[in-house]
């Protein structure tokens, strides 16, 4: 699966990621480290990677097409605590149900939003191909 995370994402789970064999964008230490949300959001969208973070701003975009969100929020945030809540949320739902899911999660608990305007979110898609056959 392709992923996204940003810095308050632990090393430890990005090197546990790509153990299992996941295709991880760590923004630490490169060209891509410092850009504001937006950047990081179109980042992820283009590249239709599931992006992690601990910026609970991100759920304004749950209405928008993407290839899934989650989102980490605990009380006293620590790299143990959020990388056992992302490895959690990998396991509770399977890879094709990412598209258009947001999940949050929380100390004890976990939400789940899923995009139910499947036209709206295929609206583009289907513009391009309408296009093409044109």
């Amino acid at each position: 699966m392709k992923i996204l995370v940003k810095e308050k994402i632990p090393s430890m789970t990005v090197t546990t990621l790509r153990e299992c064999g996941h295709d991880v964008t760590d923004i630490r230490g490169t060209t891509l480290q410092g850009l504001n949300d937006d950047e990081f959001w179109q980042l992820a969208r283009r590249e239709q990677r599931l992006f992690f973070t601990t910026d609970k701003g991100f759920t304004l975009h749950r209405p928008e097409a993407h290839a899934g969100l989650i989102i980490i929020r605990l009380r006293k945030p620590n790299r143990l605590g959020i990388h056992q809540r992302v490895i959690k949320a990998l396991a509770t739902h399977k890879e094709d149900e990412w598209f258009g899911t947001t999940v949050v999660m929380r100390d004890s608990v976990q939400s789940v939003w899923r995009s139910t305007d499947l036209k709206r979110m295929l609206c583009p898609v289907l513009h391009v191909l309408i296009m093409e056959s044109s």
